[in-house]
């Protein structure tokens, strides 16, 4: 398909821009198949920008433009601007309950593919998207990429979303949980005065468990908890991390 490889587009004169695009960019010329997959996620943050703007560049060529429409399904407000902007045609998780790919940014990844999400507040809707999706790709910088265990890197805590009138519940049952070193409730500051709420009209707590030994168990055990409505580990769906680098470069981690 007619669209520039990534080694010849030039800088964007921001290193870190560059990292994310190259991850983005190589995500997507690697794992979208037109022949495929139709209905495609797309996630939230500032890396999955480039990811919209690959598809984007793919859904107006001319070898697709006139056989294949994607359909795109965002996980925020923020993906549904993208790919509105991007020219690609927008769905829902409700008219699509099954998604054949999904890409999206994290916070952290461990060795194991596990991931911490949710510092954009998106992680809920994150979730149901990339739960839903045959195959779900990460794309981060190479910041992202823990050589430990997860928290190791992200040390801002576990994300929970929360239902508004159970967050005093929460942040109790949060700090009886062996190895809760604190939990509170994440402010808008200094942009809003409050808690910062969801697209879904939740709060969210940030729980700090440091370095996380079993994430799997962890979200059980929050996820069990009256009025959590999701947690920000992700363990066990991504199938493939791809991690840019200032140079243009990537790594790629498989499940």
């Amino acid at each position: 398909m007619s669209v520039t490889p990534i080694e010849e587009l030039p800088s964007l004169g921001d290193a870190l821009e560059d990292a994310k695009r190259a991850a983005s960019y190589r995500a997507v010329d690697e794992n979208l198949d037109p022949a495929k997959h139709r209905v495609v996620g797309i996630g939230s943050g500032s890396t999955v920008v480039y990811v919209a703007e690959r598809i984007g560049k793919y859904q107006a060529s001319p070898e697709l433009k006139a056989k294949v429409e994607f359909i795109c399904i965002p996980t925020g407000f923020q993906s549904r601007q993208l790919i509105l902007d991007n020219g690609l045609r927008l769905g829902s998780i409700e008219q699509y309950p099954e998604v054949d790919i999904a890409f999206d940014g994290a916070d952290e990844v461990d060795p194991e593919l596990n991931l911490i999400k949710g510092g954009g507040a998106c992680l809920f809707q994150e979730k149901l998207v990339s739960t839903s999706s045959a195959q779900f790709i990460v794309v981060a910088d190479s910041r992202k990429r823990s050589p430990q265990r997860l928290g190791t890197s992200w040390t801002r805590g576990v994300p929970v979303e929360v239902v508004p009138s159970a967050y005093v519940r929460v942040l109790r049952d949060l700090h009886g949980i062996p190895g809760c070193r604190s939990a509170q409730l994440r402010l808008g500051e200094p942009g809003k005065a409050g808690p910062v709420v969801t697209d879904n009209n939740n709060l969210l707590i940030d729980a700090d468990f440091g370095p996380l030994e079993d994430p799997a168990a962890l979200h059980a055990r929050i996820k069990a908890l009256v009025g959590v409505v999701e947690t920000g580990i992700f363990a066990g769906n991504a199938a493939k991390a791809y991690f840019g680098s200032a140079d243009g470069s990537t790594q790629t981690l498989a499940r």
